[in-house]
C-alpha cells in the first residue's frame, strides 16, 4: 500500500487539534514533512461551524483563545459559528499549519515498522505517533425509550437545531440537563419561537453562582481525570461542574421557563407519559442529551478496556499504546483544557521520538528541543 511517512499525524482541527499542531510547529516540526493535520470538516472552525445561527458569540459558552493568538474584538452579536471559523482560519494561516480538508479518516491500524497507518479518502499516512482530536460532534447521543418509534411528531438532536422559528407555535419537550438545553429553552421562548416548552432531566439541575475560578476548575478536571485513569467513559462537564447561573438564566427561572420535570417513562404517539399517570402532549422532542467521543476509527487498535473507556496516563497518553495521545477526551475536553493538553502531548511525543522507541528524533525537533 502506498503511504506517506510522517512522525506525527493529527486527526481533527478543532480547538484540540490546532493546539496540538501549534505546539508541534513551535517545537520545530515541519507541516507535511514531520507532521500532518487532517480534518473532515469543509472549512476551519471545528464543531463551532455547525452551531445554530442564532447562537451569537456573546451568548456562546466555552469559547477560549488558542495558544499563541488571542481571540479579541469579536462582535458579540455575530453568530459564534462565523466568529470562531474566521478566528481558526486566521490561526491556521498565521502559524502555517496546512490543514488538509475535507479528509475523512476511516481507520487507524497497525502498520509496518511499528508505525500507525492512518487510512482516509485522501490517502494513507504512516505515523510514528498520533494525536487524536476528533471531539464528539459526529456522535450525537440519543437515549432509547419505550414507544420512541410511535411518536408522530418530530424528534431531533441539538446537533440538528437551526433556530427557534421552525418551532413557532409548537409545544417542544427539551430533554437534557446541560448548558445547551438551558440555552435552547431560553431561545425557544423568544419572539417567533415555541408556544410552550417542557423541560425534562434525569437528575435535578445543580446551579452554581459566582466565579468559577482556577481552584474549582482543577477540582472538576481531577474528577474527570480519575474516571479515565480507571478506564471508564468520561462524564459530561456539567455533571461535574453544574450549570453556571447567569443573569439571563435567573430571569428565565423567574419566568418559569426553567421549571423541570423528572425523566418520563414512555413516549406515546402524541407526547410523553410518566408511571404516575401524568402525560404531556407535544409536537417536538428535542434531545439535548450530549455527545459521545468519536473514536470508531481507532477500533482496530483495541484501546478500550473492560470499563468501556480508554484509560489514559497523564493528561493525554493512552495507557495501552504510548504512541497515541487523545486531546479533547476526558480531562482535556474543555477549550482551556485542550490548550494545556496540546502542550503536554507534544512534550511526551518529542520524548518518544527522541529515542524511547529505539529511533532518533527528527533533526528539526532535536534542534528546537
Amino acid at each position: 500500500m502506498n503511504h506517506v511517512d510522517v512522525d506525527v499525524a493529527v486527526i481533527g482541527a478543532g480547538q484540540a487539534g490546532l493546539s496540538g499542531a501549534y505546539f508541534l510547529r513551535r517545537a520545530g516540526m515541519r507541516p507535511d514533512e514531520d507532521f500532518v493535520v487532517l480534518d473532515h470538516s469543509p472549512g476551519p472552525g471545528g464543531a463551532w461551524q455547525y452551531r445554530w445561527p442564532t447562537l451569537t458569540y456573546g451568548r456562546a459558552h466555552g469559547v477560549h483563545s488558542l495558544p499563541g493568538m488571542e481571540l479579541e474584538g469579536a462582535d458579540p452579536d455575530r453568530p459564534s459559528a462565523e466568529v470562531v471559523a474566521e478566528y481558526f482560519d486566521r490561526y491556521e494561516r498565521t502559524f502555517d499549519l496546512r490543514v488538509h480538508r475535507p479528509v475523512d479518516v476511516s481507520t487507524v491500524r497497525e502498520g509496518p515498522e511499528g508505525r500507525l497507518l492512518v487510512e482516509s479518502d485522501a490517502g494513507t499516512w504512516a505515523a510514528r505517533t498520533l494525536i487524536n482530536a476528533t471531539g464528539t460532534w459526529d456522535r450525537p447521543f440519543v437515549p432509547r425509550y419505550p414507544g420512541q418509534e410511535a411518536f408522530r411528531g418530530r424528534q431531533l438532536h441539538t446537533a440538528g437545531y437551526r433556530g427557534r422559528e421552525e418551532f413557532a407555535g409548537k409545544h417542544v419537550i427539551v430533554v437534557g440537563g446541560g448548558t445547551s438545553a438551558v440555552q435552547l429553552l431560553m431561545e425557544l421562548h423568544e419572539p417567533g419561537g415555541a408556544a410552550a416548552t417542557t423541560w425534562v432531566t434525569r437528575r435535578p439541575p445543580v446551579y452554581h453562582s459566582g466565579p468559577f475560578g482556577e481552584e474549582q476548575g482543577r477540582a472538576a478536571v481531577a474528577l474527570v481525570e480519575e474516571r479515565v485513569k480507571r478506564g471508564l467513559p468520561p462524564q459530561s462537564v456539567v455533571s461535574v461542574t453544574g450549570l453556571p447561573m447567569t443573569e439571563a438564566m435567573q430571569r428565565a427561572r423567574e419566568r418559569g421557563i426553567l421549571e423541570r420535570l423528572p425523566m418520563f417513562d414512555l413516549i406515546t404517539e402524541d407526547g410523553v407519559s410518566w408511571a404516575d399517570g401524568r402525560h404531556v402532549t407535544a409536537d417536538v422532542i428535542l434531545w439535548a442529551t450530549g455527545f459521545r467521543a468519536a473514536l470508531d476509527h481507532l477500533a482496530p487498535l483495541h484501546l478500550r478496556g473492560s470499563g468501556g473507556g480508554i484509560r489514559l496516563e497523564g493528561l493525554t497518553r493512552v495507557a495501552a499504546d504510548p504512541r497515541i495521545h487523545l486531546i479533547g477526551y476526558g480531562p482535556s475536553a474543555s477549550t482551556i483544557g485542550a490548550n494545556r493538553a496540546g502542550r503536554s502531548a507534544v512534550r511526551e511525543i518529542r520524548a518518544h521520538l527522541r529515542g524511547r522507541d529505539g529511533t532518533r528524533e527528527p533533526e528539526a525537533v532535536a534542534a528546537a528541543g
